[in-house]
């Protein structure tokens, strides 16, 4: 399956450049090119791609004036273009995958498009693993325990402000799990993958309504489809876009996102899990 790609750029020597880069790459195809920001909006709503390259500076609209008109659910994977290198960080704000400098140099082009493929093949796999956590709920009845019923009875079935013990069905049992065994929890269409003491749980609900369930001095979301355990988390790392990489006490990596940027003290400060 080929990468359908939009190029907007007012300057056509430049869309030029990029066609003529793209065009013996078998696993891309340039679906549409666009001069300026209202026909790119209608390009991507006719050709739905699943990458654009993006001029900033463009008369009329800016690219990211382009983006702030796209939907964000259905937000195409963005490789800004643009004369000037100060727009670099609004471009990794703006959540591109990648900014490229004119004139673009070809190493930084491959690594690009590199990038593109490692989102696209992620976001395939995220797709299919949220279709498999569907299918397994469905065949063993795992997570029909939902979190809207513990969080309207919970309070008084479980008798504290918080729960200490979540209770997850699978098949004709009820699992009780330890809150504080919960390592992290990642998101799965509409389930979610509660990992604790080397199993995975599966729970239908959503992040909002965990995150409500769960005391925010243990647990804290990173991203916007996962929530990891304070206590556990052994190290953090920076990455040069913008982004950080936790490490767990098991040794497993998680990424904290620039949207949830904000909760870096709690993994600085050292008082993460504790009483004040």
């Amino acid at each position: 399956m080929k990468v359908r790609i939009i190029i907007v750029d007012d300057e056509v020597l430049s869309r030029r450049g990029i066609e003529l880069r793209l065009r013996h790459l078998p696993d891309f195809e340039i679906v549409a090119q666009c001069a300026n920001g209202r026909e790119a909006l209608a390009a991507v709503q006719q050709y739905k791609p699943d990458l654009i390259f993006l001029d900033i500076q463009m008369p009329g609209m800016s690219g990211f004036e382009v983006l702030a008109h796209l939907p964000q659910e259905s937000l195409p994977l963005v490789v800004f273009v643009t004369a000037y290198d100060q727009y670099a960080i609004q471009a990794f704000e703006a959540r591109a995958i990648d900014y490229l400098l004119k004139p673009i140099d070809e190493t930084r082009f491959a690594e690009a498009l590199e990038r593109a493929r490692e989102h696209l093949r992620a976001r395939s796999a995220a797709q299919q693993r949220d279709r498999l956590m569907q299918i397994i709920a469905e065949i063993t009845g795992c997570g029909e325990i939902v979190l809207d019923e513990l969080l309207a009875k919970g309070q008084q079935a479980l008798g504290a402000p918080r729960p200490e013990v979540l209770p997850i069905r699978q098949g004709r049992e009820t699992v009780r799990l330890p809150v504080a065994s919960i390592q992290w929890v990642d998101a799965a269409g509409d389930y979610m993958c509660i990992h604790a003491g080397g199993e995975t749980h599966i729970l239908r609900g959503t992040m909002k309504e965990l995150e409500d369930l769960l005391d925010p001095k243990l647990f804290q979301r990173v991203h916007r489809s996962t929530i990891v355990n304070l206590r556990l988390v052994r190290s953090l790392r920076a990455h040069m876009n913008g982004e950080y990489f936790l490490t767990l006490e098991s040794g497993h990596e998680l990424k904290l996102s620039r949207t949830y940027r904000d909760k870096i003290e709690y993994f600085l400060s050292g008082t993460a899990g504790r009483t004040p």
